[in-house]
């Protein structure tokens, strides 16, 4: 199969779990149910459900357990846009193509529609049943991906974020330390989630897949951040040049474009290496991993 095909396959596997797994928007308070619907409905890449997908299935996953887990981590990951996007965060108006959740609804329905998707994700976690996966990997799931949303993960990595903004000092581990905490985090989590629906418990794989993971979410943020300059906002489905207007701490800003073109190059290449050396099928994981450094949005 293509990895085109793969890709579509998958995300529309995830789309449907989503779907499936959302409170009605008819349901009361209609809506906060509306809202949620609203930021899930608006797409996406789905590259965090693709990551527990691919990796998943190297570990002959059960492809019902792994929409489960591939619809949690889109859940929070919804959520995460939708409070960047606020007026405290990055106040940005724009989101995969149409206003955001705050401009659509009103700010405090926003702010409670992101509560209640990443509330969502760990329910659904806790729910997969006995028999599909055990209580053991299921515990594992939910207290990793706990960690990688909290202080020491993505809300960390947002404040620290926020705190750089317009400083000139930022140097280049800490910009690292801003996005292994803020992109990375969840990356890695998808990685491992995948793995752990495929009741992987070696745990030297676990470091490597970490480990792989971790370059990949690097290698994300900086092509995210050469896109916010190369791309436009009707490509990128946000506004284009937001984090040049904000003053954000950035790689191009830190090391100039070519320099930030060949460190995500070389993040890519150290997390192809790491793959090689796991006993395993990583095809998918592979082309998902070039996807990732070669994408256009």
């Amino acid at each position: 199969m293509k990895f085109v095909d793969y890709m579509q396959l998958h995300q529309q596997r995830v789309n449907k779990a989503l779907t499936a797994l959302l409170p009605p928007e008819t349901l009361a308070p209609t809506d906060l149910h509306q809202a949620m619907h609203y930021t899930i409905a608006a797409g996406g890449k789905r590259v965090r459900a693709l990551l527990v997908y691919a990796t998943g299935q190297a570990f002959a996953a059960d492809l019902q357990v792994l929409d489960t887990v591939a619809a949690a981590v889109e859940f929070v990951h919804a959520y995460s846009l939708i409070h960047d996007d606020l007026p405290a965060m990055d106040d940005d108006d724009l989101r995969r193509g149409q206003p955001s959740c705050h401009k659509a609804f009103n700010e405090a329905v926003a702010i409670l529609a992101g509560d209640a998707l990443q509330s969502l994700a760990f329910a659904v976690l806790a729910n997969i049943s006995d028999t599909l996966l055990p209580a053991e990997y299921r515990a594992k799931m939910v207290y990793i991906l706990a960690q990688a949303i909290g202080s020491q993960g993505m809300a960390g990595g947002q404040a620290y974020d926020l705190a750089a903004e317009g400083q000139s000092t930022i140097d280049y581990s800490q910009l690292i330390k801003i996005h292994n905490y803020k992109t990375g985090a969840l990356i890695a989590a998808s990685v491992c989630l995948g793995a752990l629906a495929g009741r992987c418990d070696d745990q030297q794989k676990l470091d490597d897949l970490d480990q792989f993971a971790k370059n990949i979410g690097l290698a994300f943020q900086i092509r995210d951040d050469i896109l916010d300059i190369e791309s436009t906002t009707e490509m990128l489905g946000k506004q284009q040049g937001a984090d040049l207007a904000l003053q954000k701490a950035t790689y191009p800003a830190l090391l100039g474009l070519d320099e930030s073109k060949r460190q995500a190059q070389a993040l890519y290449e150290q997390a192809f290496d790491i793959l090689d050396n796991i006993a395993g099928d990583f095809t998918h994981l592979k082309s998902l991993a070039g996807f990732i450094i070669n994408r256009e949005q």
